[in-house]
């Protein structure tokens, strides 16, 4: 008797997570406490990091659906229809009364930035709206990209769901907040920078071999692959079996804002297409190190070709290497 054949794989990503208008200010420094500044630019786009990973994994080539909230003001047409004009289905994102969610960020002339994000929609994102989002990526979506903007009973909602369903969880777990163990033995992957990693982990991350360490906290707690970005340094996976630095590619850095939104939409769109995440990473580094050197949350977010031709010209981000087991 013949076989019957697999079922492939889907190849798409549902995001669920927090959509913002965002408004940038550049200035050459950030403003001490009381102080005033007059600044060099400002920007209003599409933000928050659930849409720039939805962005970013529909630049990469995924098939994307997003779930979470815009409010009826001014901002709705900016979120809402910034979404849908990259591609990505806004079905499931549904429109509450009030305002749509807002992150303030300020960037100085090195790129580093703060930012305050004022959730208001957000925080409208339900139960009943992960339900929703899960059973309609049924037989579209293999992966799950989450964060921690939007209220953690849903987070933690959603990522039980979408294990039920037999999707792989990505959780990037910012703006970092404590979590019970029983949450991150359903996260297959976590995606945490150096200051997310010291805040939940209480390590601080310094270099290659705190990452590891910050890593090995996070696969102790059940979670299958730790990726601790590192910025300049790279990026250090730490599983179950040791760990292994992945360099960075060389940037000169204008905006860091979105970039570990790049990094996580592309990471997603390759593990949905099939890739393990050694070999998902080059691209979503890649991703990363393009985001950096532009203006902006989601205008910084690159395409799938220009990603592809900067791999082709940088091989820096090809450099890896073993560091031993983190036992």
């Amino acid at each position: 008797m013949t076989p019957a054949p697999l079922t492939p794989r889907p190849a798409g990503v549902l995001v669920i997570g927090s959509i913002t208008a965002d408004v940038t200010s550049f200035s050459q420094r950030l403003p001490h406490p009381g102080e005033t500044l007059l600044g060099d630019d400002l920007t209003l786009v599409l933000g928050g990091k659930g849409a720039n990973q939805a962005v970013a994994a529909a630049l990469a080539g995924a098939p994307t659906q997003m779930v979470g909230c815009v409010g009826t003001d001014a901002f709705q047409p900016l979120t809402l229809g910034g979404l849908a004009d990259h591609g990505v289905d806004v079905e499931a994102v549904r429109i509450v009364d009030g305002p749509t969610g807002v992150a303030h960020i300020r960037v100085d002339a090195s790129g580093e930035n703060d930012i305050v994000m004022v959730p208001l929609a957000n925080k409208s994102l339900g139960l009943a709206d992960v339900d929703s989002g899960v059973a309609g990526a049924a037989g579209r979506a293999s992966v799950l990209l989450t964060q921690l903007e939007t209220p953690l009973d849903v987070m933690q909602h959603a990522v039980a769901s979408a294990r039920a369903a037999g999707m792989t969880v990505v959780l990037d777990p910012a703006p970092a907040a404590p979590l019970d163990d029983a949450v991150w033995a359903g996260i297959d992957i976590v995606t945490p920078n150096e200051t997310e990693a010291a805040t939940l982990t209480g390590i601080a991350v310094v270099d290659v071999d705190s990452a590891m360490r910050a890593g090995r906290w996070f696969v102790d707690r059940g979670v299958g692959h730790a990726v601790v970005t590192l910025a300049s340094q790279g990026v250090v996976v730490v599983n179950a079996d040791g760990a292994v630095h992945h360099a960075a590619p060389s940037v000169v850095a204008v905006d860091t804002t979105a970039a570990g939104d790049a990094f996580a939409g592309y990471l997603g769109a390759g593990l949905a297409a099939g890739l393990t995440i050694d070999a998902a990473l080059p691209r979503a580094m890649a991703a990363g190190a393009i985001a950096v050197t532009r203006r902006g949350a989601s205008p910084s977010l690159p395409a799938g070709a220009d990603v592809d031709a900067f791999l082709l010209t940088d091989h820096t981000a090809a450099t890896t290497h073993e560091i031993g087991t983190t036992h």
